[in-house]
């Protein structure tokens, strides 16, 4: 009898400090991204989640949003950065494209091709700018992700989910 193939290890919830270079990362990923994905680019790439808010601790993984037309038509894109070591896992794919470098087990960058104008589109820009606009609330987020990252630390899927309800009070205050 055939045996399934073992699920592929994942990498710890780990919070660190800050680090100035992100930003820098960033932009360097943007350029390869831009290149790669030009036929699908429905505008700019953005630096989304903890990793582009000044000062605020985080898991050490550059975020990516990427706006496409619709996900039907960006299928191809999918192959289109498998050379730059972005892996597609179907996450959520009712709602975007999502990608991890260079595994799950060593993650260094998410990449989320995500339809421009959609809902997921602006809560993660508005989410972004309030953080980035208040150091009262980067504050007490941060607070919350050490503290998921604590009790979560071998569940990503949890951890995230658990930093929900934070999201949406902010969301529904933008």
């Amino acid at each position: 009898m055939a045996s399934s193939p073992a699920p592929l290890a994942d990498a710890w919830v780990e919070i660190v400090e800050y680090d100035p270079g992100w930003p820098a990362l960033f932009d360097a990923e943007r350029l390869l991204l831009q290149a790669a994905l030009a036929p699908w680019l429905a505008g700019p790439v953005e630096h989304i989640g903890s990793t582009a808010v000044p000062g605020l601790p985080a898991k050490p993984v550059i975020d990516i949003m990427a706006p496409v037309h619709s996900l039907t038509g960006s299928m191809q894109a999918i192959s289109a950065v498998a050379p730059w070591d972005y892996l597609y896992a179907p996450y959520k794919p009712e709602q975007m494209h999502w990608f991890c470098k260079p595994s799950p087990a060593h993650r260094t960058h998410h990449l989320h091709l995500v339809p421009l104008g959609s809902a997921l589109w602006h809560q993660r820009l508005a989410f972004r700018d309030a953080l980035r606009g208040s150091a009262e609330l980067a504050a007490g987020y941060a607070a919350l992700k050490r503290q998921l990252a604590l009790r979560y630390r071998h569940d990503r899927e949890a951890y995230t989910e658990a930093k929900g309800p934070f999201i949406a009070a902010v969301l529904a205050r933008a």
